[in-house]
């Protein structure tokens, strides 16, 4: 190495010194981590509790009204609020001992939409129950399995409930092209419909038409055959099947996935399946992660670090955990468009919406 090397290297490696100054900020960004992942858990607490609910319904009170509101003991109450109050959720006078919800949260951590962000931070703990087998899974390989999930899929059909109730037959449906044919009569499929609700919903409001949910875990299939008996529909069933092995030929005119895709073993497969599935001029509408196939295109994507997360803890394993492909979850619009084309859809066409940014809608053609 000469003298001119010699310098060069130097200058890197002076350069490759973090100041005083960058080690403090990151030292603090720690920190904000550090406090905002415990709030993910109080958030849950709150939420699972229906304090939030109560809470926007009430004005300034005493731990000990808000307790008894809300059906709950007092001292788990009180520091619970504590949390809520040094994160600045609440306001705090201490001079009367009262706290109260403040006005600006009510929606995000109270409402009854889909701007209610407190569903979708209870995957923080849930993810936190599996990261011993993910640790192992980083080391041995292999992955997890549904499960090991066991309120996992509970809280993603809340959400999925939440935009379904607000946007379904409105918004999300016309996309389709397929309102007046379901008026009319046709045959419906959901795949991984989960607990069902947008398929009961339909089949609420389209009687002359035909519903049928596949899913493979039989908890979720049992809510949603006991929703439809709730409320009394006779024109959609829910089956518990693996959709690899769906074999149904040219049998519908509509199939649905509402972020049920990325997940699955094979995801190529089940594309395919589902296009013999369906009838010639049918239509395929599959709900999925709005994200890019490429990280430096999602870097400034607000919640893309949440993605990546939800990824590596549950959708890439539970794929990988079965000899799957391990997709993950920000396989991305360029990925699904061309896996979509590749499963021989003569038409694709991708839509955003306003109420549900986390997601695409694809609408393919047979």
């Amino acid at each position: 190495m000469n003298s001119t090397q010699i310098g060069q290297y130097q200058t890197t490696a002076v350069s490759d010194v973090a100041t005083d100054e960058a080690i403090e900020e990151a030292t603090g960004r720690l920190i904000g981590i550090l406090n905002d992942s415990s709030l993910a858990l109080l958030i849950g607490v709150g939420h699972q509790t229906g304090l939030f609910g109560n809470m926007a319904e009430l004005p300034a009170a005493r731990s000990d009204l808000i307790a008894d509101a809300a059906g709950l003991n007092e001292r788990y109450v009180r520091e619970w609020l504590g949390g809520m109050a040094t994160a600045g959720f609440v306001d705090f006078d201490a001079g009367h001992a009262t706290y109260r919800l403040r006005r600006e949260y009510v929606p995000v951590l109270a409402g009854a939409g889909t701007e209610n962000l407190a569903r979708t931070l209870q995957y923080i703990p849930l993810l936190g129950e599996v990261a011993p087998k993910i640790v192992r899974a980083f080391r041995e390989g292999g992955g997890t399995s549904y499960s090991d999930y066991p309120r996992f899929h509970h809280v993603m059909a809340s959400e999925s409930a939440a935009v379904n109730d607000a946007s379904l037959l409105e918004t999300i449906l016309p996309l389709t092209g397929r309102v007046d044919a379901l008026r009319d009569g046709i045959d419906v499929a959901d795949i991984g419909c989960g607990e069902g609700h947008a398929m009961n919903l339909l089949a609420a409001t389209f009687p002359a038409s035909t519903f049928v949910g596949y899913d493979f875990t039989p908890e979720a299939v049992e809510v949603a055959t006991r929703e439809a008996s709730a409320l009394k529909l006779s024109n959609v069933d829910f089956v518990l099947r693996d959709v690899t092995r769906l074999d149904d030929e040219e049998s519908y005119d509509l199939v649905t996935a509402f972020d049920a895709i990325h997940d699955q073993a094979h995801p190529a497969q089940v594309l395919g399946n589902i296009h013999t599935a369906l009838k010639p001029g049918g239509t395929f509408l599959m709900v999925d992660i709005n994200a890019s196939s490429r990280l430096e295109e999602n870097m400034d994507l607000p919640w893309a670090s949440f993605l990546y997360t939800i990824s590596t803890f549950h959708c890439m394993p539970v794929s990988l955990g079965q000899g799957g492909d391990g997709l993950g979850t920000v396989w991305g619009k360029e990925r699904a468009t061309a896996m979509l084309r590749d499963a021989e859809f003569s038409a694709v066409d991708v839509k955003e919406l306003d109420e549900d940014p986390f997601n695409a809608y694809y609408v393919a053609t047979k």
